[in-house]
């Protein structure tokens, strides 16, 4: 069942996520209890988002650290029923800033369903901990992320052109840092789907959705209290288009009205979604690009919540059977005053500029894979923001390199 609140988790330290959900080439259905491991290295000039001008934490911006992962993987069918689940223990410690060093979980199990030939489903949970990202929180102190999830979903196609499907997801986010708690939630999301399946394996659908959030801890603004509970309503359209037999487009767009009483009176409401295509014409290329617009919630003082505009473009070239190479650049407009409001102390002219930055990232990442269960990668990694003057936060770059190795037993 998705999830549209991932993306914030991209804004992570970019080659450290990707190093802890490496997989060898050899993953896949079917494989039975597998042992997993891996061991990166990774070197980051600013590794804390401290902003330009800004003097380094401790007068220090780089750090390097290593990063060492166990795991199982389970795969393995039973007739109709698939049964999935992975069970990662990390370790990363860095050079510098010591009091980061965190040991790392990635917990799931998934049950994939069919009873006959028209009921098939997916049930599951999931556990997370890992080091938050640093992009809007300035401090040297560690700040984990712990992230519980289950859900589950189920379609029934009673037509051989139609189909309709219902699911439901809750989420709990805690965070490590006493000054992070008030960013404690759960958000819990049904949602049913009506999808039409053409003869191409192009399909058209309907989608509703409600997110309701929760906040368990009120946020101190002055001498208030603020409750940060949200309801937000969704109906989107889904749609995957096989245009031809190497380009395939995908958009999940539609309305959103989202209700945050904690920012005063009214909602926020409007044109919400992404739109993705993937080209793969017949040689080693494959090409992707997406643009997007997403409301997203804000943990401020000042201001409601973020209006994202965003657009990203990839290529991936399979130099060989064995090496691969990864090219992605994403950027991302925020705007902090979704609404539009006044804000006090700062003159309607300067009020568009003032809340609004950018987000850009690029990655470059080669893998090698020796063998099916066996692969080394290098990567680098660029992001850079533009700061937000009415909420006091400035510039940055940063630039990251990366060494892993990881094998499947």
């Amino acid at each position: 069942m998705p999830n549209p609140r991932r993306r914030a988790l991209h804004r992570s330290l970019p080659l450290l996520a990707c190093l802890a959900a490496a997989t060898p080439a050899g993953a896949g259905p079917g494989n039975g209890l597998q042992l997993v491991a891996s061991l990166a290295y990774g070197h980051d000039d600013n590794l804390l988002r401290v902003p330009d001008g800004n003097p380094g934490f401790d007068n220090t911006r780089p750090d390097s650290w290593w990063t060492r992962e166990a795991g199982l993987v389970f795969d393995r069918t039973y007739g109709r029923q698939r049964i999935a689940a992975v069970a990662r223990l990390s370790k990363s410690d860095f050079d510098h800033f010591r009091q980061l060093n965190y040991d790392g979980k990635d917990l799931q199990a998934d049950w994939y369903w069919q009873l006959g030939n028209r009921l098939q489903g997916k049930a599951g949970t999931s556990y997370q901990q890992v080091l938050a990202p640093y992009t809007d929180f300035l401090s040297a102190e560690r700040n984990l992320r712990k992230t519980r999830s289950s859900y589950a979903d189920g379609s029934c196609r009673f037509h051989a052109a139609w189909q309709v499907r219902a699911g439901y997801r809750r989420d709990r986010y805690e965070y490590d840092a006493a000054s992070q708690r008030f960013n404690n939630r759960t958000e819990e999301t049904p949602e049913i789907e009506l999808d039409y399946l053409a003869r191409s394996d192009s399909t058209v659908g309907l989608v509703a959705r409600r997110v309701k959030g929760r906040y368990p801890f009120l946020r101190p603004v002055g001498p208030f209290n603020l409750n940060n509970d949200f309801t937000q309503d969704e109906l989107k359209a889904r749609v995957k288009w096989n245009a031809s037999g190497v380009t395939v487009v995908e958009a999940l767009a539609g309305h959103t009205r989202r209700k945050q009483p904690s920012f005063g009176e009214g909602t926020t409401s409007g044109l919400t979604g992404k739109v993705k295509a993937t080209l793969q014409p017949h040689g080693k290329m494959t090409y992707t690009a997406a643009v997007w617009r997403d409301f997203a919630p804000l943990e401020s003082t000042i201001v409601s919540y973020t209006l994202n505009k965003g657009v990203s473009a990839g290529a991936q070239w399979d130099a060989t059977a064995k090496i691969r190479v990864n090219a992605d650049i994403v950027a991302e407009r925020r705007n902090y005053n979704a609404r539009g409001n006044s804000v006090p102390g700062i003159p309607a002219a300067q009020l568009h500029d003032a809340l609004r930055d950018s987000l850009r990232t690029a990655t470059l990442r080669a893998t090698w894979a020796p063998r099916p269960t066996l692969q080394v990668s290098a990567g680098y990694a660029h992001q850079a923001r533009s700061g937000a003057a009415a909420l006091g936060t400035g510039s940055f770059t940063s630039n990251s390199v990366t060494l892993s190795a990881s094998a499947q037993f």
